[in-house]
């Protein structure tokens, strides 16, 4: 069986109006689009989709935690995840997705997947540089720290400098 069957919501038989929908993302999402920065994760996603006549608005409000790997120590910690994304979904000749904000699906069309958006929304709203928090409140004791914060006073330390560089400061 298909993971991303999941996500998929069949609207035509719905009536215009609001419609809401929950669901539950789990790594098996990631682990199908090949993405493995992840742990684990345990995501509730609340869907509501309003249909029009002629389009459908989809509001996604995702939140739950995310197991990751800090980038700094490689210590693994639980990430609060907390998003919103809202796009229209529009009806056309052929499909496209270019448009982070709207979706063309072809004329006919009687269900959506939001396994696409839920991946993107989710792994977009990470930072570039995941940091434990532990890191930054001076909690958290690994030797991986250790290791660094040595690095770090040798090089405070060491005033010893190459003299093809301290030409180069004469430029100034």
């Amino acid at each position: 069986m298909n993971p991303l069957s999941a996500y998929k919501i069949t609207f035509s038989g719905l009536k215009e109006g609001n419609h809401n929908f929950n669901f539950e993302v789990s790594n098996q999402l990631f682990l199908y689009f090949k993405y493995l920065e992840f742990n684990n994760c345990k995501i509730s996603a609340d869907v509501n989709l309003i249909k029009k006549s002629n389009l459908l608005e989809i509001e996604i409000k995702s939140k739950g935690t995310i197991n990751l790997n800090c980038h700094v120590s490689d210590e693994s910690f639980d990430y609060d995840h907390s998003e919103y994304h809202k796009f229209v979904v529009k009806f056309g000749n052929s499909f496209n997705d270019e448009d982070p904000e709207m979706l063309v699906v072809p004329f006919g069309t009687y269900e959506i997947n939001l396994s696409q958006q839920l991946y993107e929304m989710i792994v977009l709203s990470l930072p570039l540089k995941v940091v434990h928090p532990g890191i930054n409140d001076g909690t958290l004791k690994s030797k991986t720290l250790e290791r660094l914060k040595d690095f770090q006073n040798r090089k405070i330390n060491s005033k010893n400098t190459d003299p093809r560089w301290d030409k180069l400061k004469d430029l100034k």
